[in-house]
């Protein structure tokens, strides 16, 4: 779940007849602004004029994708200033200023500031059910519990009498991850459920791209889906999420449904043409429709208008890499990873990045780096098989170049890591094609071996004395 493309709320409402709240802690009447909470709480002139300077900030750098640890720092700020500022007039927190000091935080991965203001905006107010929803969704991301999350964040939406829009569109992308088949009253399987919370949402608020950009996405599933139940190989054991998988690319999809998927897309983008995860998403549908160009074009959009975008710099690479755009693919692989370090796939693809740029010129340096790569992504996952398949490949074709004294040792150290990958494949269909080419590969490599070294061997016996000269 990515938090960092949540909008800020516009909370503060203006109302017709605003006069001081009465009791305790109320602001006098020449202070008021006549803004309230969504909790009816008045906001001071000086507290609803921060909000409002911090809010102008958000929406700018919003727009401009010109957030930086110092301007998330500056924005959160101001939120905070008017927090205070609340708190000191009327003895009482303003929790949606709160709240948005942590979407600030968030747009930078601060991610411990952000959950402590998340934290502070739920204490502040119980029927603060936004602030919930986000701490169960950074919760999800250290637990990976979908269970947990998914009955956390249902009970978040009740207790909001199903107003909450982010939480709506958060439980549905989880269930559709989940996609499990067991029925109650909102749905027969996840699946169903999730269209249900989308379709909650839009009804709420059918301006909030979320909400379009998961629906494109059901639609998307949906067509795979129907594809997987006639190709179970290729359905087993699959990552989902916004990433290109390569053997989706060989999948032959629902059309009618993934028709729907990119006219929703194209209708969110006709919406907002500025919001990154939807062309992510167009990217992924031209992938299935197998418009490589259009793809590439849609993942590049949506990483020019959010550079922290994960997920689209992981699109854009894989299929570069799939085109032998490595160069394309190299560039984008990095910038992943500066985002992400700790990524597996992002190791690995950056690995092959650089051994498919080998030449004359760069030989040791990239045949250095792409081993630097697979050594960080097997520490990653040691028990990956792709890692092993593809340093094999290095060795074979690049290492074991050059003179013959060098190539017999890498050559064997190929067939041995060679051999590792296939015990590590086991019976996994997905590595079938691959485990049937690195056999051979091996096989090839033990007849290589042999002739070199029969040669070898020839070359260093001496050569057979000449025949007795013929008497005359």
């Amino acid at each position: 779940m990515k938090l960092t493309n949540l909008s800020v709320l516009g909370v503060l409402v203006c109302v017709a007849c605003g006069g001081g709240s009465n009791g305790p802690g109320a602001i006098s009447p020449k202070d008021d602004s006549g803004q309230r909470t969504k909790g009816g709480q008045a906001v001071t002139k000086a507290a609803a004029a921060g909000f409002q300077r911090a809010l102008d900030q958000f929406v700018s750098n919003d727009q401009k994708g010109s957030w930086s640890e110092s301007s998330c720092g500056s924005v959160a700020g101001e939120f905070l200033n008017s927090a205070k500022e609340q708190q000191g007039a009327s003895g009482k927190p303003f929790p949606e200023a709160l709240y948005n000091a942590g979407l600030a935080y968030a747009r930078c991965g601060q991610d411990d500031k952000a959950k402590a203001q998340f934290q502070a905006a739920a204490n502040a107010s119980k029927d603060f059910h936004r602030a919930r929803a986000q701490l169960a969704l950074y919760e999800y991301q250290s637990s990976k519990n979908l269970d947990a999350t998914i009955e956390k964040l249902e009970q978040i939406i009740r207790d909001a009498k199903f107003q909450n829009v982010e939480a709506l569109v958060s439980v549905a992308a989880l269930q559709m991850e989940r996609g499990n088949d067991v029925k109650n009253a909102d749905g027969a399987n996840d699946l169903e459920r999730a269209k249900l919370n989308i379709q909650r949402a839009l009804a709420i608020d059918d301006s909030f791209m979320p909400a379009f950009n998961q629906l494109s996405l059901y639609y998307l599933e949906l067509a795979k889906r129907d594809a997987e139940k006639k190709d179970k190989k290729s359905a087993k054991g699959k990552k989902r999420g916004g990433l290109v998988v390569a053997s989706d690319q060989g999948l032959e999809v629902n059309k009618q449904q993934l028709d729907l998927a990119a006219l929703v897309a194209a209708q969110a983008i006709r919406k907002n043409p500025k919001y990154a995860p939807i062309h992510n998403t167009a990217g992924l549908i031209q992938v299935q429709l197998k418009n490589y160009n259009g793809a590439v074009q849609s993942f590049k959009r949506a990483r020019s208008l959010d550079p922290k975008f994960f997920e689209a710099h992981m699109n854009y690479a894989a299929v570069n890499l799939g085109f032998r755009g490595f160069g394309e693919a190299e560039q984008a692989y990095r910038e992943a990873l500066k985002l992400q370090p700790n990524t597996y796939e992002a190791h690995l693809g950056l690995a092959l990045a650089l051994r498919g740029q080998i030449n004359d010129a760069n030989y040791d340096k990239n045949i250095a780096e792409a081993q630097k790569e697979l050594d960080a992504a097997r520490k990653l996952e040691p028990n990956r098989p792709e890692t092993y398949y593809n340093e094999a490949i290095l060795t074979q074709e690049y290492k074991a170049k050059g003179d013959e004294k060098n190539s017999i040792p890498m050559l064997k150290k190929a067939a041995s890591i060679y051999d590792t990958f296939v015990a590590k494949a086991g019976a996994d269909a997905a590595f079938a094609p691959a485990v049937k080419i690195a056999k051979d590969r091996s096989t090839d490599i033990t007849d290589t071996i042999k002739f070199i070294e029969e040669g070898q061997k020839a070359a260093a016996e001496p050569p057979p004395p000449p025949p007795p000269e013929e008497k005359k």
